[in-house]
C-alpha cells in the first residue's frame, strides 16, 4: 500500500527525519508564506545535488516577495494553496503535484526539491537539480577523423539532448523509467515511433521491467541483465559514446537504451554487422570505405587464428609452407628450447599482462609501459632464445589487429578464443583449428540479440534486399535507399531519389 503524507507539517518533518536519520546532506528550510494570515511551509533537497541559486532566487526570494502581492491573499485561496503558489509564487521551470510518500523520497534523493506546506496534503516537486557534471568532450574510445567531436556524458539528461539535437522529428519518443530497488537509476529508451518494430520495442521493454537488483552502476551491468545469452564471449549488445552513432542506429529501427551515471549508451539489436562499422565509414568516400571493411574481417581474422596457424605449421604441417621458408623457420627455432605452443602462449599472456597494465595505468604513463614493455621484452625474449622472431612477428600482427575492430568487446571474445583455437592447434593442427571453426560458427549462428540472427545479415535475414551492399562493402550513398530488413522496420525506405 502505497503511503501518502499529512495535513500536518510537522507530522511530515518528523516522518521523513527518521526515513532520512543520519543523513547530514538533507537540508529543512523552514519559511513563512502570506502576510497577515501566515502559513508555514518546509523546502527539503539534498545538499551537493541541487542547483542553490536556483532555489534561493526562484524560490526563496519569489515565496518571500509573494507576501507583498495584492492578489496573493492565503486566507481566500487556501484550498488550492498549491496551486497557487505553482502559478504565481515561484519561478521555477518545471513543477509538479505529489502525494505519495516514496515518491517524494525519490524526489529529494535524485536532486529535485520538494515544498511542504502545513494544511495541505500534497507537496510541490520543484527541479532545481544542480550537481556537479563533466563537461561534452570528444569520445575517448570511438575517436574518427572527420565527424563530429561531441561525446556523451554522465548525465543522461545531456545525452538525450546530443541525439535530439540530431532528431528534430517528434516521432522520436522518449519513455523514462528507473531500475534498481536502492538506486533507482534513471534511464531513458529512445525510438523513433513510425520506423522501430512494435515486437522488438515490447521486448525491450519487457526486459527493462523484468530486471530486480539493488543499483545500476553503469550500463554494462544493465546490458548483461537483459541479453540473450549471458555466457557468452561475444556481445549481443551495442554500446556507443558518440550521439551520431546512436542517431544513426535510431534512423536504421533500433532502440538506444540512455542510462544515467555512464557516457555509455546501449544500442539494441546488435549483430556481427553492426559490431564491424564504424560511424565514421559514413563520413569518408565509399571505395575507401569498402576496402577498409574487407580489411577489418581480415584482422579478425587474423586476430582470432594467426597463433594458432603459427603453431599448427611449424608443429603439424610444415609441407605447407615454402621450403626456403621453412629452412629459415628451423633456423629461428633451433635454440629455442620449448615446442611452438608452449612459445606461443608465453608470448601471448605477456602481452596481455602488458595490455592490461597500460589500461589500468592512465595517461602517458600507460602507453610508455606499452610500447617500452613490449620492445624490451620482446627483443630480451629473443636474444635469451626463449621465442623465434617470427613468433614475436606473430604476436605483434595479432596485437595489431585485435585494434583494427572498431567494437572492443567483440575483439575481447575473440580474444578468449583466440587461446581456445591454440589449444586446438595444439592437439590436432590444421584439423583442430578446422574443429574450433566449426564449434565458433555454431555458437553465433545459435546467438541471438533480441530475437535477431546475430549473423544478419550474413546467415541470410536480408540478402533479398541487399543488406549487404551496406555490410561486406559499402556501397554508394545513392543506392542505399532503404533501410537495413533485419530491425524490421515499419517504414523501410530512407532515401528517395529524384
Amino acid at each position: 500500500m502505497k503511503e501518502m503524507i499529512s495535513k500536518d507539517l510537522n507530522k511530515n518533518i518528523e516522518t521523513l527525519k527518521e526515513i532520512f536519520k543520519d543523513c547530514d546532506d538533507i537540508v529543512y528550510r523552514f519559511i513563512e508564506i502570506g502576510d497577515s494570515n501566515k502559513v508555514e511551509a518546509c523546502l527539503i533537497y539534498t545538499d551537493g545535488m541541487i542547483n542553490k541559486e536556483m532555489i534561493s532566487d526562484f524560490t526563496i526570494n519569489d515565496l518571500l516577495l509573494a507576501n507583498e502581492w495584492k492578489d496573493f491573499n492565503l486566507p481566500k485561496i487556501k484550498s488550492k494553496v498549491l496551486e497557487a503558489i505553482s502559478k504565481e509564487a515561484i519561478s521555477v521551470p518545471d513543477v509538479n503535484e505529489e502525494e505519495n510518500l516514496d515518491k517524494i523520497i525519490d524526489s529529494i534523493l535524485s536532486g529535485e526539491t520538494v515544498l511542504l506546506v502545513d494544511g495541505v496534503d500534497k507537496a510541490l516537486i520543484l527541479s532545481t537539480r544542480g550537481w556537479p557534471v563533466r563537461s561534452i568532450d570528444e569520445s575517448q574510445t570511438e575517436t574518427v577523423v572527420r565527424g563530429p567531436r561531441d561525446g556523451f556524458n554522465e548525465t543522461s539528461k545531456f545525452s538525450i539532448t546530443l541525439i535530439r539535437r540530431r532528431i528534430r522529428d517528434p516521432k522520436l519518443k522518449v519513455k523514462n523509467m528507473q531500475v534498481g530497488t536502492r538506486s533507482k537509476t534513471d534511464i531513458a529508451i529512445m525510438y523513433i515511433e513510425d520506423i522501430v518494430n512494435d515486437e522488438l520495442l515490447e521486448e525491450v521493454n519487457k526486459r527493462l521491467n523484468s530486471v530486480d537488483i539493488d543499483g545500476i552502476l553503469e550500463s554494462s551491468m544493465l546490458e548483461h541483465l537483459i541479453e540473450d545469452n549471458y555466457s557468452s564471449p561475444f556481445p549481443q549488445i551495442e554500446n556507443t559514446e558518440r550521439p551520431d552513432t546512436a542517431a544513426a542506429a535510431l534512423y536504421e529501427g533500433r532502440i538506444v537504451i540512455v542510462v544515467d551515471n555512464t557516457p555509455f549508451a546501449l544500442i539494441v539489436p546488435a549483430t556481427l554487422g553492426t559490431l564491424l562499422q564504424s560511424a565514421e565509414d559514413y563520413y569518408n568516400r565509399w571505395t575507401v570505405v569498402s576496402i577498409i571493411r574487407l580489411l577489418r574481417l581480415l584482422a579478425a581474422f587474423l586476430s582470432a587464428l594467426a597463433p594458432a596457424l603459427y603453431i599448427a605449421i611449424t608443429s603439424f604441417h610444415p609441407g605447407l609452407i615454402p621450403t626456403r621458408l621453412t629452412y629459415y623457420v628451423a633456423a629461428s627455432r633451433i635454440n629455442v628450447p620449448f615446442p611452438a605452443v608452449v612459445e606461443a602462449f608465453l608470448m601471448e599472456l605477456t602481452i596481455e599482462i602488458i595490455r592490461e597494465a597500460g589500461t589500468r595505468i592512465s595517461g602517458p604513463i600507460g602507453t610508455t609501459i606499452g610500447l617500452v614493455g613490449g620492445l624490451v621484452i620482446g627483443q630480451a625474449a629473443v636474444e635469451a632464445g626463449i621465442v623465434s622472431p617470427l613468433m614475436i612477428i606473430i604476436v605483434a600482427i595479432t596485437t595489431i589487429s585485435a585494434f583494427v575492430l572498431p567494437s572492443y568487446e567483440l575483439a575481447s571474445g575473440l580474444r578468449v578464443w583466440r587461446f581456445i583455437f591454440m589449444i586446438f592447434a595444439a592437439i590436432l593442427g590444421l584439423y583442430g583449428i578446422m574443429l574450433g571453426v566449426i564449434i565458433l560458427s555454431t555458437h553465433l549462428v545459435k546467438l541471438n540479440s533480441f530475437g535477431i540472427p546475430f549473423t544478419s545479415p550474413y546467415s541470410g535475414l536480408g540478402l533479398e534486399e541487399g543488406d549487404l551492399k551496406d555490410t561486406l562493402i559499402k556501397a554508394p550513398i545513392q543506392k542505399l535507399q532503404f533501410r537495413p530488413t533485419f530491425t524490421f522496420p515499419k517504414n523501410k525506405r530512407r532515401l528517395r531519389i529524384r
